[in-house]
């Protein structure tokens, strides 16, 4: 774990157990295959839960990849910039409430965090499996890509306000 407040929190959300529900901690397990700079942790949020309070205040901004249940084909992807919990999209399981709810927790202790959500879209009909379906595991990889880009431009702001003068 990260000490310092200046990191960037790559977090994938999601239940394994469930099939495409779980594509966010899968472009983690990605993600740890490659090269990360210095500066982004990468967590496997499971399912959520107010165990995840600590690591979240403790980064500067913070990635997350979640399944979602919008209607759009399975595999699409949308980049948000949620500002309240009311603001995330619908998910599969009751995870989200945890999610939001833990959002809202930064609020009432007067934090405002900086969160980018990578919204993957999944069928709402699944089977019980830790597989991923063809359409989302094809996805992974390019996902993956562009959470890393994200990381990556994000760590840079934050070294670059890490370094400015007091």
């Amino acid at each position: 774990m990260n000490s310092s407040s200046e990191h960037v929190l790559v977090l994938g959300i999601g239940n394994v157990l469930m099939g495409d529900e779980g594509v966010g901690v899968h472009v983690v397990r990605h993600l740890e295959k490659l090269a990360i700079p210095q500066g982004v942790e990468l967590l496997d949020g499971g399912t959520g839960s107010f165990l995840l309070l600590e690591p979240m205040q403790q980064a500067r901004r913070i990635i997350l990849i979640d399944a979602t249940l919008d209607g759009n084909p399975p595999g699409s992807m949308r980049r948000l910039t949620p500002q309240f919990s009311k603001d995330y999209p619908r998910t599969l399981t009751a995870h989200d409430i945890g999610l939001k709810d833990l959002l809202d927790v930064f609020y009432l202790l007067g934090h405002s965090p900086d969160v980018t959500l990578f919204a993957v879209s999944v069928a709402a009909l699944q089977e019980v499996g830790t597989e991923l379906s063809p359409e989302i595991a094809a996805r992974v990889p390019a996902i993956a890509e562009m959470v890393l880009q994200e990381a990556i431009s994000a760590n840079a702001v934050t070294i670059q306000e890490a370094a400015r003068p007091a």
